[in-house]
């Protein structure tokens, strides 16, 4: 069974019942009905056009629960004229789909929901872990972003820069999660850029193929992750970097900064760096500065201060970190790094442990827990050898 198949179809299927009149809720569920019965069925039997199976089977899953709905049963008239099956149009509706769930009627937050759903094909649990919510909440929060677009027209576009937190979002969820979703994002972002003359759309597109360039880079034969400065740059991908460098500076041109073109500035310039000795961590520093007047993200401040750490020293770094909230994801992980950096080595094995406890997921759990243990080793050799030397 084709999982990837499955998923690079959902969307162009879901659309197809849109167009026809189903709204978004029923049509959704229809589209999970029919990739059941595709599980069931296509591995002894495969269909000769895969997407126009999924439709037949999925309007007619849609037929069947209208007419079991008697409070429906005024749209039986309209519904009731099933299409000749026939092979679907060779479409990608994908993008479209993306702009209907980034309709102006949703909050951002069921916006993002709803795409990945609807469109990226995460599951709910994996869609709460990547917006930081309980489970329970997210399944709520894309319940009522279901029942709001249901009845929405579908050509009425959401906006731009909702679909770009989506596709960022995508594409995090594909870089680091357990759901490959990298590729796609790029290509719909690819996409976009072809059809919408948007700095921002570009800047999105340099971030995503900056990141992936140094993908098979990012971890060790045994999984584990692999640190930005202890990376085989070796392993990245040039001809990605050099696209992206290429379509930054194009967008950087029109002179209209957003978020996206100046963290593919930071990119770009860690990109520049044949070693992590020579990154110009001073001009990293001002691109955060840039950033932080555009988002005024916490979390920008907080890579902002690990920047700070390596431009002008750890206790630089430190006292940076000390302006922002202690709560923030990943702060004492920084901690732990700006306080090795100082020589405080019993400080950053604490915040390294400490920080474990609280990894958004399994590798960087692992990855602080060894840091942990590295140092924790290191001093414990040392104070054995101040021993042996006390007694000589």
């Amino acid at each position: 069974m084709n999982d990837a198949l499955l998923r690079s179809l959902t969307p162009g299927v879901l659309t197809v019942l849109v167009r026809r009149g189903a709204d978004f809720a029923a049509a959704e569920d229809a589209v999970q009905e029919a990739l059941i019965e595709a599980l069931r069925v296509w591995p002894a039997d495969p269909p000769r056009d895969a997407k126009g199976w999924l439709v037949t089977v999925a309007w007619r899953k849609f037929l069947d629960a209208t007419r079991a709905d008697t409070a429906r049963r005024r749209r039986e008239d309209r519904v009731e004229e099933e299409p000749a099956p026939g092979p679907a149009p060779a479409v990608d509706d994908t993008l479209q789909l993306y702009f209907l769930c980034a309709h102006p009627s949703l909050t951002p937050s069921s916006a993002v929901a709803l795409t990945l759903r609807a469109v990226g094909g995460l599951t709910t649990r994996q869609i709460a872990q990547a917006c930081l919510v309980p489970e329970a909440t997210m399944a709520q929060r894309i319940s009522r972003a279901k029942r709001t677009v249901s009845g929405v027209r579908f050509d009425q576009h959401g906006d731009v820069a909702t679909v770009l937190r989506v596709l960022y979002l995508v594409f995090n969820e594909g870089y680091s999660g357990d759901v490959d979703l990298a590729a796609e994002a790029i290509r719909l972002t690819r996409q976009l850029a072809a059809a919408i003359d948007h700095p921002e759309v570009a800047g999105l597109l340099a971030l995503m193929l900056l990141h992936h360039a140094r993908r098979a880079a990012r971890t060790a034969p045994d999984g584990s992750l692999v640190p930005l400065a202890e990376q085989d740059r070796g392993r990245w991908d040039t001809a990605l970097i050099a696209e992206g460098v290429e379509i930054l500076q194009a967008a950087l041109a029109r002179d209209r900064l957003g978020e996206f073109q100046a963290q593919a500035a930071i990119a770009a310039l860690h990109a520049d760096a044949s070693r992590a000795e020579e990154t110009d961590w001073v001009q990293i520093v001002e691109w955060y500065d840039e950033l932080s007047r555009v988002t005024d993200s916490p979390v920008v401040r907080l890579n902002r201060a690990v920047a700070v750490g390596q431009a002008d020293g750890p206790r630089a770094g430190l006292a940076a970190l000390a302006e922002l909230d202690a709560a923030l994801p990943r702060h004492t992980a920084v901690a732990a790094y700006l306080h090795e950096r100082d020589g405080d080595l019993t400080t950053a094995a604490r915040l390294y442990a400490e920080a474990a406890h609280k990894a958004p997921s399994l590798a960087e759990r692992d990855h602080l827990t060894r840091q942990a243990a590295r140092l924790n080793t290191y001093l414990s050799r040392r104070a054995a050898d101040d021993a042996d030397g006390a007694d000589e």
